[in-house]
């Protein structure tokens, strides 16, 4: 099935969940989603991980065991909706060795507490972003119903059944389904996996409160919750329905224009909570009017378009996405965040490739700057999703011109003008860094060029394409961020434009920010330094800050106004073409 088919059938699956768990809030005021009131004090870790004394276990069968032994030498189940489970077929035996093939779930005929709570979140799991099919939430309810004339294949069944999507739950929600290098992402799951069996066995199956424990493999970071309440608002806006199309335009809306679409854009702005639910506005009189342009100015600033107010095609396109492809991007939002480590040593600096901003988060996990970034172009150069530790900062520094761009760039430009070397403020150099030259370019010079054995670099100073100053993280990317001599392109909504390294529109900040703690880099000697210190000078971090080159096309800001971006490098798509195929996800 079409993977967008699927999806509108999860949001039809969501009122359900609605209906019977009562999961999600209501009557949200704005395009932020509400927060819950009255919450319970937080418990404690020893309430969390408390654990009921484990029942006299029920006589059973040798054919029940049997039977999961069966299963377990399989990898396979049948009555699951994704009866695969080879990728887990290890750690379900080894659980199973644990209980010497008895039960986990069931005491006799009976689904033990434990087991009524798990089925409960795999019911819910659309509300984590996940697919409630890869849990069989739809089949729960029947098999309960089975337990009581079940005999002992449907009740070894049962039991496997739940403990194949308790352990892809757990797994799914605290690393993601897919492992992030199947799309050569640089980022490691790998020393974040639990040890599944001994999970399951002793934090699970004798939970007091089964919820809290599950509650604890999910991602703690604040935008991760942001998104994940954001999720549950469009869920509701999307089994609603999105409401009748806004039309298109022929021109440029400003003002006090005429538009017969006024109405449907008042109802779709007012869904969105871009337009509060009490405005006045003259959708009967067919006239675009300030109140609209407003609110148009508050959706497009949350769209990735400039925010102008005039409603123009690419604001319609915009505003006419379905709102289950918002859930989608929304829940692939969720999945990276759950690649990430479970905290960074330090407060990190995160560049949003599809959002053009970088952030700098303080020791309170709060947002202490912010910039917008040109990055890597989509169709050539893009720019790679990966940690890595910055390690120091160069004030005036050459930019070392990569044997990519020296090769398909700087020698076609040489061929044609000897001279371009002197025009660019650049110069050649060999192995040792012994300039060869800065003018023109010899037949034997170009050669050498061609082949490899001479670089090429620019100069430092106010017209290096590296700006004044470049921030290090190593890496085999050989990407960087830094700053640029055509500051005009910050201005652009979309901002493609780099051969893969990140441009930063506030380096001079970010510089001071980095070098806070370590005197005598005020604000004013970072500026000195880029204006007129030393060239290539390099300042290392007494303490390395990591940095996050991420990619989420939804993205729920610290007030709660969820932002949506445009799928640039197609990262999303690649995805969502793998999720759709259900598991066993790539691992």
């Amino acid at each position: 099935m079409h993977v967008q088919a699927r999806r509108l059938g999860f949001c039809a699956y969501a009122l359900l969940s609605l209906l019977v768990f009562g999961a999600l809030e209501s009557g949200c005021k704005s395009q932020t989603p509400s927060q819950t009131a009255g919450q319970n004090k937080p418990k404690t870790p020893a309430e969390i991980n408390a654990q009921v004394p484990a029942p006299a276990p029920a006589p059973v069968s040798p054919a029940l065991s049997d039977r999961l032994r069966q299963i377990a030498s399989a990898g396979k189940l049948e009555s699951l909706i994704r009866p695969d489970f080879s990728d887990y077929r290890l750690h379900f035996q080894h659980a199973y060795d644990t209980s010497s093939y008895i039960p986990l779930w069931l005491n006799a005929r009976q689904p033990t507490s434990q087991a009524t709570a798990i089925i409960g979140l795999l019911q819910n799991s659309l509300q984590k972003g996940l697919n409630p099919d890869d849990y069989d939430a739809s089949r729960w309810q029947a098999r309960l119903e089975g337990l009581k004339t079940a005999d002992d294949t449907a009740l070894a069944d049962f039991d496997a059944a739940l403990t194949v999507g308790l352990m892809r739950y757990i797994s799914d929600l605290h690393i993601g389904r897919v492992n992030p290098t199947h799309f050569d992402f640089g980022i490691d799951i790998e020393t974040k996996k639990y040890d599944l069996p001994q999970f399951v066995t002793q934090n699970v199956q004798h939970a007091m409160d089964v919820q809290s424990v599950l509650e604890q493999v999910e991602p703690t970071y604040d935008g991760y919750k942001r998104t994940e309440l954001a999720l549950q608002h469009y869920l509701q806006l999307a089994a609603a329905g999105d409401g009748a199309p806004v039309p298109d335009v022929t021109k440029s809306l400003a003002v006090d224009d005429a538009y017969p679409g006024a109405a449907p854009l008042a109802a779709r702005l007012k869904q969105l909570g871009d337009l509060p639910a009490d405005a006045v506005v003259k959708a009967d009189a067919h006239i675009y009017d300030a109140t609209l342009s407003a609110a148009v100015k508050s959706f497009q600033a949350r769209h990735g378009l400039t925010p102008d107010g005039r409603v123009g095609k690419d604001t319609v396109k915009q505003l006419n996405v379905p709102l289950a492809t918002r859930v989608v991007q929304l829940n692939d939002a969720l999945e990276r965040w759950r690649w990430l480590p479970p905290q960074f040593p330090q407060p990190p600096v995160v560049a949003n490739i599809p959002e053009f901003v970088l952030r700098a988060f303080d020791a309170e996990h709060k947002v202490a700057l912010s910039m917008n970034v040109v990055v890597g172009k989509a169709m050539r150069t893009q720019t790679p999703v990966f940690t890595k530790d910055m390690k120091y900062i160069v004030f005036r520094p050459y930019w070392n011109i990569t044997p990519s761009i020296q090769r398909g760039e700087i020698v076609p430009a040489i061929t044609r003008n000897r001279n371009y070397l002197a025009s660019k403020n650049m110069e050649v150099f060999d192995s040792s860094g012994r300039v060869i030259t800065d003018g023109a370019v010899s037949d034997e010079v170009l050669a050498q060029l061609r082949a490899g054995r001479l670089q090429v670099r620019q100069k430092p100073g106010k017209d290096n394409s590296l700006g004044l100053v470049k921030f290090i993280f190593p890496n085999e990317n050989n990407v960087y961020l830094h700053s640029t001599p055509a500051p005009q392109l910050f201005s652009q909504s979309r901002r493609d434009f780099s051969h893969g390294c990140v441009r930063v529109e506030k380096p001079a900040e970010l510089a001071a920010w980095l070098l806070r703690n370590q005197p005598p880099w005020t604000p004013e000697k970072v500026q000195q330094a880029m204006q007129s210190g030393p060239d290539n000078q390099q300042v290392n971090l007494q303490t390395p800050v990591p940095v996050l080159i991420f990619y989420i096309t939804a993205v729920v800001q610290e007030d709660g106004s969820v932002h949506f971006f445009d799928d640039i490098y197609g990262h999303d798509k690649s995805l969502n073409s793998v999720l759709a195929k259900g598991p066993p996800y790539p691992g």
